[in-house]
């Protein structure tokens, strides 16, 4: 399998990780029980989008250099 079919799969699956992460991160902001949870959730959720956009545009670079 080539690094530009490995990245391919690896963007979706990382979509669907910060999807995720998003979801955690909706019931700390209204419940004032979980606020001290925010900090965590956020950063966690931060990471997942981090490494998403850092995989979208190593993929979209792959694709360009072919």
């Amino acid at each position: 399998m080539s690094k530009l079919d490995e990245m391919g799969k690896k963007v979706p699956r990382l979509q669907l990780r910060a999807a995720v992460a998003k979801m955690k991160l909706r019931p700390c902001r209204g419940s004032p029980g979980k606020w001290t949870e925010i900090e965590e959730v956020a950063q966690e959720t931060s990471a997942v989008f981090a490494e998403l956009d850092g995989a979208k545009r190593a993929l979209a670079a792959m694709k360009k250099l072919r």
